[in-house]
């Protein structure tokens, strides 16, 4: 393919496109550009593999240091494990392309986007998702698009679109919407409790942008005489299908139709069924049409039960508007709450049960010195404010091998991160570094936003003080021709057979994330605007059942976390406190059991389990770093004499002399006859010679000076 470059300008922001010069033997490829940010994404087709029941769709993001301008840490120097932020950015991709291709293709497909370079002022994310839709075009790939998506931004009361990264941290919302021709797709958000209206306005404005970037997709592709045909679906043998359905449909509606509440009861029910069926099909002759086919493809079986329990589980919610355990469309599932269920070494702890979903989130409060290294693109160094989000296998009855956290994990951990962040305490007035941890101890549906919820009340029961509790509710969609049905709060079988996974977190003020995923080609807004409306109720309803376990924050921290205390020095004196090769920190460190962070900008943070010890240590840098004045008074202690005077240290690290002369308003014999090793003095600093030297007298001290002096050190608050 020759080369081919085009130009798309919307909302006073360009995006280039080069085709046919990097990557040729790449299925398709282009290089799309913004700014200085330039992301290479291919999507490669190769033939499916023997057995596989679902599509091998992968998705992978790269990001390169080069494209910043940095070589990487470590003894490797080179990209290792991708970071998070690779990661969420390869969900991105991953959610609104998925649902596009065929159901029923079974082709390894996969997508690659490589950050080549990075413009600061330009996020790489949406480039790669829209490029990934024109590269699968250009691979000639069977795909129900294009798709597109944008991020949108609120500066003040204006939109934004495609917004820098400075614009999207001075403003209060970040959201990126994808669609394709059919509507829209998917929707992630964090907000700062931005109202409902505005969001949906903010949805409605980015999916016009999509749309012509869907448009100029088309264009592109029409002028390159490209045919994407999207083949029929492969017949299949309606043989088995025809014999499953007569033998387990009557059942099954029985099942279902019994509105039982307790999952494990009805999953129970269903296996019987299925046990059943596979057992008749057992029986059967060998010449028979049925047993034979359900030999040819040993996965057919399940495969068929599961569509038969989709289509008559999403029959009864569209016919009769009732759930599989009973609910209304807008009911949640029974809620109950604790705090301080594990032993206060714990720093903060909550369980969050809804329905058979219960999800255990544990704080930990740390140093300055605790903040994550972010070792990727983005331009934020640190993270004070760490999610993380376990899902064991026992938590839906199964055995598996536990690895390292997967994308999911990772996903899950961020959007409750993100629902978090909004209602935190600033740097200033909460200096700890806050990690909470969410265990899904059992899952039914919805664990992300049971994760939120818990993780409030962890944070209040740590003592936390945040501007507002936060909830959520996870939001579903049973879409049949023209028939919509927006579920509140799905169970797991809703999640799984339904169109649609809508999570909305936020406070009783507004929103603070939102994530919407879909298994189908497209939504109107109008569809969208209803579930967001009708998650709010909900959200409220969670919220007041959480408050009522606990309503504020604890008034007091877990005596064993650390306690904080933060000075201001001089930043030219940042030196002074480390001392050569670490040599004074480390020693106040050892003589006060403290540990010490000390920024760029001269704040100082001294932690430790004892707060006793922090004072200490404190002191020692404030006697350290404080330039004194003459006339100054302080309480100081003997700590040398000598013939011609005493050594007072005056504050931890300073001392100066008192001259015999100054001991006394007449003469002094002897030292020894005035102080003694140990002895506290109230002295004035006299003068500071060239030399730095401190020398100190006793005489002309007011007794209001003295008395200061004295007061000062006993209360060094």
């Amino acid at each position: 393919m020759s080369e081919i470059t085009k130009l798309i300008s919307f909302d006073g922001r360009d995006i280039r496109l080069t085709i046919g010069r990097f990557a040729p033997q790449a299925g398709g490829s282009v290089l799309i550009e913004s700014g200085d940010t330039s992301v290479l994404v291919t999507a490669t087709r190769s033939t499916g593999r023997e057995g596989i029941d679902f599509l091998p769709l992968l998705v992978d993001y790269e990001e390169r240091l080069y494209a910043a301008g940095r070589i990487p840490g470590g003894f490797l120097r080179r990209e290792g494990r991708p970071p998070e932020k690779a990661t969420l950015i390869c969900r991105l991709i991953d959610r609104p392309l998925r649902p596009l291709f065929p159901d029923w293709m079974r082709d390894d497909i996969q997508v690659v986007a490589t950050t080549l370079s990075m413009d600061d002022n330009v996020p790489p994310d949406v480039l790669a998702v829209t490029g990934a839709s024109l590269a699968v075009l250009l691979a000639k790939i069977p795909f129900h698009g294009p798709m597109a998506a944008v991020r949108v931004g609120l500066v003040g009361d204006d939109f934004i679109i495609n917004p820098t990264y400075a614009e999207v941290e001075a403003g209060d919302l970040d959201l990126v919407v994808a669609g394709s021709p059919e509507g829209i797709i998917m929707v992630e958000a964090g907000a700062s409790q931005v109202s409902e209206e505005d969001i949906i306005e903010a949805i409605d404005f980015g999916y016009e942008v999509v749309l012509d970037l869907i448009k100029a997709q088309q264009e592109l592709v029409t002028e390159l005489g490209l045919e994407v045909e999207i083949p029929t679906r492969p017949e299949e043998d309606p043989t088995l299908l025809n014999y499953i359905q007569e033998q387990v449909n009557e059942p099954m509606k029985a099942v279902l139709g019994r509105l039982e509440k307790d999952k494990n009861v009805r999953d129970a029910a269903l296996d019987d069924i299925k046990a059943d069926l596979t057992q008749r099909i057992v029986e059967l002759e060998d010449e028979n049409a049925v047993k034979v086919a359900a030999a040819a493809n040993s996965k057919s079986v399940g495969k068929i039960f599961k569509s038969i329990t989709k289509k008559l589980m999403r029959q009864q919610i569209i016919e009769q508007g009732v759930r599989v355990d009973g609910r209304q469309l807008d009911e949640v599932r029974p809620i109950s709450c604790s705090v301080g269920v594990l032993p206060n070494r714990v720093h903060g702890t909550g369980l969050f049960n809804r329905g058979l979903t219960q999800v255990l989130s544990v704080t930990t409060l740390g140093t300055p010195g605790d903040a994550q290294d972010m070792d990727d693109l983005h331009p934020d160094g640190k993270k004070r404010y760490l999610h993380h989000y376990n899902f064991p296998p026992y938590s839906v009855g199964e055995t598996r091998p536990m690895r390292s956290p997967g994308r999911r994990e990772v996903g899950h951990g961020a959007l409750a991160e993100r629902a978090l962040v909004p209602v935190l305490p600033s740097k200033e007035d909460f200096p700890y570094v806050i990690r909470v941890v969410s265990e899904v101890l059992s899952s039914n549906g919805s664990t992300s936003m049971g994760s939120v919820c818990g993780s409030t009340l962890s944070l209040l029961d740590a003592g936390v003080p945040l501007s507002k509790p936060v909830s959520g509710a996870a939001m579903g969609l049973i879409k049949e021709g023209e028939e919509v049905r927006v579920l509140t709060d799905i169970q797991g079988i809703e999640d799984f057979l339904g169109d649609m996974d809508f999570k909305v977190a936020g406070t009783d003020t507004g929103i603070t994330a939102l994530q919407m995923d879909m298994k189908i080609h497209g939504l109107p807004l109008e569809v969208i605007s209803k579930a967001i409306h009708q998650a709010k109720p909900a959200r409220i309803h969670i919220l007041g059942k959480m408050l009522e376990a606990i309503a504020e924050p604890r008034a007091e921290l877990s005596p064993y976390a650390p306690r904080l205390l933060t000075i201001k020095i001089d930043p030219d004196q940042i030196g002074l406190v480390i001392g050569p090769g670490g040599k004074t920190i480390k020693g106040i460190t050892e003589e006060t059991g403290a540990k010490i962070d000390i920024e760029d900008t001269g704040i100082v943070t001294i932690s430790a389990i004892d707060g006793e010890k922090a004072k200490q240590a404190r002191q020692i840098i404030l006697g350290m770093t404080r330039k004194l004045n003459a006339g100054d008074v302080y309480l100081g202690r003997v700590t040398r004499i000598i013939p011609i005077g005493a050594f007072v240290e005056i504050m931890a690290g300073k001392e100066g002399m008192i001259h015999i002369s100054q001991l006394a308003d007449y003469r002094v014999g002897k030292v020894e006859d005035e102080v003694a090793l140990g002895d506290e003095v109230v002295v004035k600093i006299r003068e500071i010679d060239g030399r730095g030297r401190i020398n100190l007298s006793r005489l002309g001290i007011h007794p209001d000076e003295a008395a200061a002096a004295r007061a000062g050190s006993a209360d060094p608050e």
